[in-house]
């Protein structure tokens, strides 16, 4: 069996969930975050700071990023960031959930090209809510433009 996103359908959910969740969650967790400008986790970042997020990089080998504290890993964020954005791999993505399961994150959002299915579940069954395979930056501007 593959492992699609069209197999959990609720972890891909519709545009009024996801407006809902850019609504309510302004802390974002962006585990992955790049040193380099050109990158898309650089990009989104930036993007959600100018658009009034507060933005925590996750980069175990910068100790600044955005002009932000970068931090090593999710947990020693000092507050709890109410989304994880995942730049990773989709291997890699299991244990990222499971920090954010641990620090009470609200929602897990891996970006395009990200699909865990296992660790999605496992994030659904701990009551977090999940997007997959969908850009933050996107999703907001396409928010943005329906409401204009």
């Amino acid at each position: 069996m593959s492992d699609e996103v069209c197999e959990l359908p609720q972890i891909r959910p519709d545009s009024k969930k996801i407006d809902a969740i850019l609504e309510r969650h302004r802390s974002v967790a962006i585990v992955g975050l790049s040193r380099d400008p050109e990158k898309d986790s650089s990009q989104v970042a930036k993007y959600l700071m100018d658009h009034g997020y507060e933005v925590f990089p996750i980069n175990p080998n910068a100790e600044e990023l955005l002009g932000r504290t970068s931090y090593p890993t999710l947990e020693a964020v000092p507050e709890t960031p109410e989304v994880v954005c995942i730049f990773r791999k989709p291997s890699d993505v299991g244990p990222i959930v499971e920090d954010a399961i641990k620090t009470g994150a609200k929602v897990v959002w891996m970006q395009r090209r990200i699909v865990n299915n296992e660790a999605g579940r496992r994030a659904q069954d701990a009551g977090l809510q999940v997007v997959m395979d969908r850009c933050m930056m996107v999703e907001h501007r396409r928010m943005s433009e329906a409401a204009s």
